[in-house]
């Protein structure tokens, strides 16, 4: 996994990225490193925060327009932005990964090196560097290195899963735009004599399981495309609207910040909830059956279930929190956006608006066999909540 992410760090060093928006290119330089890093993806979407942030507050103490983030710079007239976005991806991603500087000052002066050399250039520079330090700072304490406390459930002399579940501990990370992680926390799962858990568990299990006689050949493609996870699912996307003619530096700093941050807080979010109700996966309750539901002794989901709780679903709570930036962003310009994914090799997916790819993201957990129905509309209300929070409160137009 290192040596691929450093081979896109090195190809984003080539001629042919000379003309990428600089916020783009160190989107991509942040991935790759954060994958490097061997970063899962609650940790990344910290890391992709963290550094558009940093990115954000220094072109905006160059450019002016927006309330900052945290980070109020003195930025010299004619300070150059441009330089200001490379330094501060740069100071925050070395700080952060300072095992990987050899790569990262070779991506940095490939990108300073597109920018003319004089005063305008220094002084950008010199901005980014005093915000990527202070954004670095700020979270030095957000919890994200805590210990992993969870405690298995057993009886004396009994053997269970010696993996311990990840992010146990993340609903405690300190939230980038919300109070708490628990700001949105939703009601609980449907009770299991109920009719909505019924047909939750009869949709997941002849849809999502490996063998499935009912789900079609485009709804296999459907899950093992979403199977990726993190900021490489929701980044390809605001890249690709980042694109559009006309868009200026600064919007695209403002709106991957946006996005990231309501994005990190959404995983926060989820975690917190997942951990709060301890809700069980499909392949537990198909093979211990549930109700009237006969188990399943060997079935299994089309993809593999990820090692933490079930309720509710984080791809659809990730996703959403980036739909609703974007829509406040492009109201009803919502071009179409054309994606690929490692998980589904030359299979291209394609939506017209955000919702499209949202509700998309959801019925991929279903087809995947790791998610009910339910935890998909809760997730994806949550993530509504939190991308409109974002929006609302946070990097607002200067009047």
């Amino acid at each position: 996994m290192k040596l691929r992410a450093l081979a896109l760090i090195a190809t984003l060093l080539a001629p042919a990225a000379a003309a990428a928006d600089v916020v783009t290119e160190w989107n991509e330089i942040t991935l790759a490193t954060a994958a490097a890093g061997k970063h899962g993806a609650a940790d990344a979407s910290r890391t992709t925060a963290l550094v558009h942030v940093a990115i954000f507050d220094a072109v905006n103490a160059i450019e002016g327009r927006y309330t900052p983030y945290k980070v109020t710079a003195s930025a010299p007239a004619g300070a150059a932005p441009e330089a200001s976005a490379v330094a501060a991806a740069y100071g925050a991603l070395v700080r952060l990964y300072p095992d990987q500087k050899g790569a990262l000052d070779q991506a940095y002066a490939k990108s300073l090196g597109r920018i003319a050399d004089g005063a305008a250039k220094t002084a950008g520079i010199a901005v980014g560097e005093t915000v990527a330090a202070r954004i670095v700072a700020l979270r030095a304490g957000d919890g994200a290195i805590a210990p992993n406390l969870y405690r298995p459930l057993t009886a004396p002399g009994v053997y269970v899963m010696t993996t311990l579940p990840i992010a146990f501990h993340w609903g405690n990370v300190t939230p980038w735009v919300l109070e708490r992680g628990s700001r949105f926390r939703p009601g609980p799962p449907p009770t299991l004599t109920s009719l909505e858990w019924m047909r939750d568990c009869e949709e997941v299990r002849d849809l999502g399981a490996r063998k499935s006689t009912v789900r079609t050949a485009e709804q296999t493609d459907v899950a093992r495309f979403w199977s990726v996870v993190g900021p490489a699912s929701w980044d390809p996307v605001l890249r690709a609207v980042a694109a559009a003619q006309g868009r200026t530096l600064v919007q695209n700093a403002r709106l991957f910040a946006l996005a990231e941050m309501a994005a990190a807080d959404a995983y926060i979010a989820v975690f917190d909830a997942k951990y709060a109700f301890n809700f069980w996966r499909p392949i537990t309750v198909m093979r211990n059956g549930s109700g009237t539901m006969a188990p399943i002794p060997d079935w299994e989901p089309l993809i593999d279930t990820p090692l933490h709780p079930e309720y509710p679903c984080a791809h659809c709570i990730t996703s959403a929190a980036i739909a609703a930036v974007l829509e406040a962003e492009l109201g009803a310009q919502f071009p179409e956006i054309t994606m690929t994914s490692p998980g589904a090799p030359g299979v291209i997916r394609r939506w017209t608006t955000a919702k499209a790819f949202t509700d998309e993201v959801s019925m991929a957990r279903i087809y995947g066999g790791v998610h009910y129905r339910t935890s998909t509309v809760v997730g994806q209300s949550m993530g509504r909540q939190i991308g409109e929070y974002a929006v609302q409160r946070y990097l607002k137009p200067v009047r």
